[in-house]
């Protein structure tokens, strides 16, 4: 399996809910703000961290707090990336930062028609956003996974104002960044920002959550604002796999319907042909249970497993042939050895037995049973003896041995 996170964004992602979720997973906060302040924009803000919950749901709310004297201009792109090259950071820090802003300035060139070095960014390249997605970098460096996997994204609908004015949520960025993602929009105001989007296509190589994933931890970034539902990121790192064809089971697998019913008051000689109409039906198996009913009354329950395609029939002969009025159905899945029928010659006759293979791959085989109490019918031995020596003369058989003679002295 390999290192991965998974991304479960039901009330969507913004960079601070981002950097939350990262420290409540278990990227130090001291190593953010140590790496943060290499930024000569670091005097400018502060990366608060606390304790926070949403709707009961505890998690991290990191917020990166502006200075009062703040300077708030609208940078363009590479002014961005020299502020990140020259902080001097890990290359993969550094490219980490860079694609999201370039995705970021792709978004905006294509929306404004204007080519990508043209492009200034107002909310996204504010002091607070730039420590968002530089922090995003430091942290997803820090923890060093394979891949990273996310489900269906929560954007939100409404109306969000930004530097151009009032806008359909999601904002113009954010839907350009999410398309080919899977997004919804199910909470009231902006669930998704650009940051987030930015940081999920940058971030994901796969957005639908992987067949296996086994957690080492769980962390929740605390939201900002209040939804409907709790305005939390959960981020989750471990060990993902399954893509991989799984292996065969050793096991056969069939599903039946199980049919069920509680009499009362049917004569007990009836029971008798119940049953073998039932198997006439196609029933796979029916059996009889003594039970105790209300009032302490004596009954039986009969229990009736049959394939979808016979289940009318079935249905049909049960209420026809037996007192009941009412019957329960469930699904049952039933595992069992694979398993195959043949024909042994023996000294007595061909005896049909049924052979099963075991998980470790050995076999072994029963005798059927009709056939033993014909040959015992015939012979005039009882049962009990018969089955004792067809048994040998068909191990013997499957064995390789030759037919041994038997009492009239045939082979």
């Amino acid at each position: 399996m390999k290192r991965a996170l998974l991304y479960e964004c039901h009330a969507g992602i913004s960079g601070d809910m981002h950097l939350g979720a990262l420290i409540d997973i278990g990227v130090p906060a001291d190593l953010l703000r140590r790496e943060l302040g290499r930024l000569e924009l670091a005097g400018e803000f502060e990366l608060a961290v606390e304790r926070a919950e949403k709707s009961g749901i505890s998690g991290t709310r990191a917020t990166v707090k502006l200075a009062p004297d703040a300077a708030r201009p609208a940078r363009g792109l590479g002014t961005i990336k020299a502020l990140i090259e020259r902080a001097g950071y890990a290359p993969g820090v550094r490219e980490r930062a860079f694609a999201m802003f370039e995705a970021l300035g792709a978004a905006e060139a294509k929306i404004h028609a204007l080519p990508i070095d043209r492009v200034h960014f107002h909310e996204v390249g504010a002091t607070d956003s730039i420590a968002d997605i530089v922090g995003a970098a430091i942290g997803l460096h820090h923890l060093q996974v394979d891949a990273a996997y996310c489900g269906v994204i929560e954007v939100g609908q409404g109306t969000v104002r930004c530097a151009h004015g009032v806008f359909p949520v999601p904002a113009p960025a954010t839907a350009e960044l999410l398309k080919g993602a899977p997004c919804r929009r199910g909470v009231q105001g902006e669930a998704t920002t650009p940051t987030g989007a930015a940081i999920l296509k940058c971030v994901v190589d796969n957005f639908e959550p992987p067949p296996v994933f086994t957690a080492d931890a769980v962390g929740y970034g605390i939201g900002q604002r209040d939804f409907t539902v709790p305005n939390v990121l959960r981020l989750s790192i471990g060990g993902a796999g399954g893509t991989e064809a799984p292996a065969p089971s050793v096991f056969a697998v069939e599903t039946n319907v199980e049919v069920e019913c509680n009499i009362d008051d049917m004569p007990a000689e009836a029971f008798g042909p119940l049953v073998d109409a039932l198997f006439a039906k196609g029933a796979k198996d029916v059996f009889l249970t003594p039970i105790v009913m209300k009032k302490a009354r004596p009954g039986t329950k009969v229990s009736v497993l049959a394939d979808e395609s016979r289940l009318d029939a079935v249905l049909t002969e049960l209420f026809t042939a037996s007192t009941t009025i009412g019957v329960r159905l469930r699904e049952v899945t039933k595992r069992m050895l694979p398993r195959r029928e043949q024909t042994v010659a023996t000294e007595f006759g061909d005896v049909r037995v049924k052979v099963v293979t075991l998980p470790s791959g050995a076999t072994r085989w029963k005798s059927e049973h009709d056939d033993i109490a014909a040959i015992a019918a015939r012979t005039g031995q009882d049962y009990l003896t018969t089955k004792a020596e067809v048994d040998g003369a068909v191990a013997r058989r499957l064995a390789g041995k030759p037919l041994a003679k038997n009492q009239a002295g045939r082979e």
